[in-house]
């Protein structure tokens, strides 16, 4: 009961920020709001894994940990879209129509967002007790950025029913997910310390290390906190570098390594990669994963 509670009250903000009227300007606002929420969540999780006892000796760990959730997350969905599409070989029409024409590839954004979660690390580490933030500023904070998300949501245009009604994007975000979720059961399996609604948890993130840190943060403590935000930042940094190679194959499997940031960070890419027919997929696919993130990630945690 308790964990149901608590999944409410986290996401209740989401809710009510999607279920608001929402001008243009306040649309505007919040946008620029949520970006500079989030470069203080990743400064405020960094602070919390540089307080964090005997750091050095659980490097190795959080490696560890890291390294096989960023295997098991990606191949999984990359291997069941791949052979989705296989199976579907009328969705190849979709792949890619000019494979010569490469999209510019940033890591600038990627880099500013390792940078911030260093700096909080570094501010952790050497700030007095008196200076640094209070114990309950992740939830906070990540009651915020919900309800920032949920006014995005809203003013995107998109509703979750004209998501669903892309036949393609839900078969895909279906696949996607629960394939995903398999992933995080195996993690689960590779670690005894580790129970299975902890492994569900964090590889729900699907790609967005702002939420998935805070959550995580929230729930299990700033280690693991930093397993999900970099396995999560590490799918974009994949995403942006394999696109296009991808595509060539399938273009399911394309939109679905970007995870969340294929509505977002990752659209350009797709977009020059596979051309704008995949645009409806990508959309539908994007929304459903951006708001089932949140929810599966709280609900899991929850019961973890």
């Amino acid at each position: 009961m308790q964990g149901i509670v608590t999944l409410l009250l986290i996401l209740s903000p989401m809710f009510i920020g999607f279920m608001l009227p929402i001008s243009k300007s306040w649309a505007k606002t919040s946008e620029q709001a949520l970006n500079g929420l989030v470069y203080l969540i990743l400064i405020v999780i960094g602070i919390e894994l540089g307080l964090v006892d005997d750091l050095a000796k659980k490097v190795d760990d959080i490696a560890k940990y890291l390294f096989a959730l960023i295997g098991l997350t990606i191949s999984a969905g990359l291997i069941s879209l791949v052979i989705f599409d296989k199976l579907h070989t009328h969705h190849n029409a979709q792949n890619p129509t000019n494979p010569t024409n490469k999209p510019k590839i940033s890591l600038h954004g990627s880099l500013v967002q390792l940078v911030c979660l260093v700096l909080g690390f570094v501010m952790g580490r050497v700030l007095p007790a008196n200076f640094l933030p209070p114990e309950k500023t992740t939830t906070v904070l990540l009651m915020l950025l919900l309800f920032l998300v949920g006014i995005g949501l809203k003013s995107s245009g998109i509703s979750l029913r004209q998501a669903l009604i892309n036949k393609l994007g839900l078969q895909i975000s279906a696949i996607f997910m629960i394939f995903t979720s398999i992933s995080g059961v195996i993690f689960s399996l590779m670690f005894d310390e580790v129970g299975v609604m902890q492994g569900l948890a964090v590889a729900s993130g699907y790609g967005w290390y702002s939420m998935s840190g805070t959550i995580i943060t929230d729930a299990y403590g700033a280690i693991w906190g930093s397993v999900a935000l970099l396995n999560d930042l590490a799918r974009e940094i994949i995403a942006l570098i394999f696109i296009p190679l991808v595509m060539r194959h399938s273009a399911s499997a394309a939109i679905g390594l970007g995870g969340v940031t294929s509505l977002d960070f990752a659209l350009p890419t797709i977009l020059q990669a596979g051309g704008t027919r995949i645009m409806p997929t990508v959309i539908s696919f994007g929304f459903i994963t951006n708001v089932a993130a949140p929810v599966l990630m709280v609900f899991f945690s929850s019961f973890g």
